[in-house]
């Protein structure tokens, strides 16, 4: 294929992916769907290139850069709080699902040894970290169930290849040292580990001697193919390094990046992530003929080769469920969360049902040797699951999910506990105002108290203000807007002038585009907010919480100090304690908050309607 001709099919596969994930999302489709669909489709059309993955391409090329995303946006707070079922699902499911496709496989498909069966076991076996991600998000599951899909599918690819390249290691002839087995386990597992840690020792050391945020991202695309190579160039996983380094990176990222570093490298690795995942799953459809194609030429009957293919689909699926479910005492975790919530058993359905499949899984067939007996089989095999799984269980899942009345994030509880914890934050910066030493003749701090009020009051107002009335910060934001806008025109008409030189006007378009980015639009939000607001516990709990519970409100509630003084509200709070109802922060009185302050009674809740969160003033705590 020549120059020209690669820089078209790139090109065609970029316009591919844009196009495909535009119509999924006017069809309200998740986006893999549409893409594989189109993929299939593609392979067939006349004087479209036949394109063929390489596990180097794959998992030198993709996998690095697709695991380093996932795991430097996955909280190793969370991480670690699921350790057990992570690595529950990722090396004993996959032990476990590699035996029993193996067998069947064996059992179904003449002339296929015992390695190479476990070594097809080992390749269907991982669930994908991509389709984890763009699936589970998009149909909102529970936040638990997909932090432990994606633990499991950082690390589950480790187990599979340590697995399948034993198999494959007998079947050339080496033999079956079940002592080495471990001994290779052991070296991948503590090799990638040792080599992901001193990996992100390295790069926290030459960030913090960086405030370029350009050069900054910069070492961060070169971290993931630095991890992956090293690590395997010493036999170790390079699949464990680079979840290990993008783990520790973004853990540790606000103390060693700039806040502009840490803006840039988020958007740079958004956009490597659309690009790349999107591109996977269109890349998997194109696989389709040239597969099916191979597999239809081989001495292999039709009706074997679908019998052994819908065998191997239904096996990974049905395997899964029987892992989870006597698993569960290990993956509910007894005790619960840390809120003391205990997961139903309908989350360990959906734990076992979210089992896709995705790229990873083709790359390993491919490295199946050539002269291995029904290769093609085995390949068809692999695509088989791929496919099966992303469109019976990925299609199937919201519908389950709704079945089952699994609840994703709360929008109104993640308002709770935003606005919670800014409070907290504030309290903290105020701490530290008091401590500093200045001298300050222009009243700066009253400057820096008023616009950290104003953040709180703004996050707040996300959980409630007077129906069909917009909120002060909506207020502000829709006339920011306008005005910014003005601005930048003015600025456009001034460039074009050619009076001020061009980085001059360039600074002040960036200063404009940050304030304008800034500005939190929260209609869409607030109408999510009314209506799932309920009974919630958000952190930590204080005494005066515990000892005043929710209450009936009053069913209309008004601010009497308001009325007397002529003002208008934004939302109302009512003292636990005497029933007094005054009106919240953001309203011009303040009289909640007043109330306090003359009364010292502790705790208020909302007097708004569907609401029952409770606020401590001396503790800032919610509930």
């Amino acid at each position: 294929m020549q120059d020209v001709e690669i820089t078209l099919l790139l090109c065609g596969l970029a316009v591919g992916v844009l196009a495909c994930t535009w119509l999924a999302e006017r069809i309200d489709v998740p986006a893999p769907f549409v893409l594989i669909v189109a993929g299939i489709v593609a392979s067939y059309v006349p004087g479209v290139p036949e394109i063929e993955l390489t596990e180097d391409v794959v998992l030198y090329g993709l996998l690095p850069p697709l695991l380093y995303a996932a795991a430097r946006q996955t909280s190793l707070v969370d991480f670690n709080a699921n350790r057990r079922p992570i690595l529950l699902l990722s090396v004993g499911l996959v032990t476990f699902t590699a035996f029993g496709v193996g067998l069947v496989t064996h059992l179904l498909l003449p002339g296929v040894s015992w390695p190479i069966a476990l070594a097809i076991g080992a390749v269907v076996a991982p669930p994908d970290a991509v389709a984890a991600t763009a699936i589970g998000r998009r149909i909102g599951l529970p936040r638990r169930i997909v932090t432990i899909l994606e633990g499991e599918s950082l690390l589950n690819d480790a187990t599979a290849l340590v697995f399948l390249g034993t198999t494959l290691g007998i079947a050339a002839g080496d033999g079956f040292d079940p002592a080495m087995v471990g001994v290779d386990f052991v070296i991948a597992a503590g090799g990638g580990t040792l080599i992901g840690f001193v990996l992100f020792l390295l790069v926290a050391k030459v960030r913090r001697r960086l405030d370029d945020p350009v050069l900054d991202s910069g070492v961060s695309l070169v971290v993931p193919f630095v991890a992956y190579v090293l690590a395997e160039h010493v036999h170790a996983s390079g699949v464990i390094a680079v979840v290990v380094a993008g783990l520790l990176l973004g853990h540790k990222a606000p103390v060693l990046q700039s806040a502009q570093s840490r803006i840039a490298e988020r958007l740079n690795w958004r956009t490597i992530s659309f690009v790349l995942e999107n591109a996977v799953f269109l890349l998997i459809g194109l696989q389709a003929r040239w597969i099916i194609e191979q597999a239809g030429a081989g001495p292999v009957g039709n009706g074997r080769i679908a019998l052994v293919c819908l065998a191997t689909l239904l096996t990974v699926v049905v395997l899964r469920l029987l892992w989870v479910f006597p698993a569960r005492y290990a993956i509910v975790r007894p005790g619960g969360d840390a809120a003391g919530h205990k997961p139903p058993p309908s989350y360990t359905f959906i734990l076992g049902w979210a089992g896709m499949r995705g790229v990873v899984t083709l790359a390993a067939a491919f490295l199946i040797p050539e002269d291995t007996p029904s290769r093609e089989v085995l390949l068809m095999m692999a695509f088989t699951v791929v496919f099966g799984t992303l469109f019976v269980q990925g299609l199937s899942l919201p519908w389950i999910a709704r079945r089952l009345r699994v609840p994703g994030p709360d929008p109104a509880e993640d308002a709770l506990a935003r606005a919670t914890l800014l409070q907290q934050a504030s309290k903290a910066a105020m701490h530290r105002l008091h401590d500093l030493e200045y001298d300050d003749p222009q009243n700066v701090v009253d400057l820096i108290r008023q616009r950290l009020d104003q953040r709180n009051f703004a996050a707040w107002e996300r959980l409630s203000t007077v129906a069909d009335r917009e909120s002060p910060s909506e207020t502000y934001a829709r006339v920011r807007l306008e005005l910014l806008e003005a601005e930048r025109q003015r600025v456009l008409e001034i460039r074009s002038a050619g009076t001020v030189p061009s980085e001059v006007v360039s600074d002040v378009l960036a200063l404009l585009d940050v304030e304008e980015s800034m500005l939190d639009i929260a209609t869409d939000e607030r109408r999510d907010l009314r209506e799932t607001l309920s009974a919630r516990r958000t952190g930590d709990v204080c005494d005066d919480l515990l000892h005043h519970p929710a209450v009936e409100t009053d069913p209309a509630p008004v601010c009497q100090a308001c009325l007397d003084e002529g003002l208008s509200w934004v939302a109302l709070r009512q003292c636990l304690e005497c029933g007094e109802i005054g009106c919240c922060d953001s309203s011009t009185g303040q009289h909640a908050t007043a109330h306090f302050h003359d009364s010292s009674h502790p705790v208020m809740q909302s007097a708004e309607p569907g609401e029952d969160w409770r606020w401590c003033y001396v503790h800032h705590l919610t509930a």
